[in-house]
């Protein structure tokens, strides 16, 4: 059976920031920290100000300074809107 990965997209209102298959997602929403792994249960979060990090499937981590936005889960895929800081 092939590994599955979660699909991220990273945007800001002006651009997509970064995109690529990942293994986990981390960020700090209104209601607290959260991690993002394969088969999560769908959500929609809103992010504070704070760090949103990125582990890639070939292990490098990519982390983004975000000043809110907002988190979405669903069906392995994970888009992340938010203002950079």
């Amino acid at each position: 059976m092939a590994e599955r990965h979660l699909t991220v997209e990273v945007v800001s209102p002006e651009t997509r920031v970064w995109s690529g298959e990942a293994t986990m997602v981390s960020a700090r929403t209104l209601e607290g920290d959260i991690g993002v792994l394969v088969d999560h249960a769908p959500l929609l979060g809103v992010l504070v100000d704070g760090q949103v990090s990125i582990k890639a499937v070939d292990g490098s981590v990519h982390e983004f300074s975000v000043a809110g936005g907002f988190l979405s889960v669903n069906d392995n895929r994970v888009s992340i809107l938010g203002e950079s800081k």
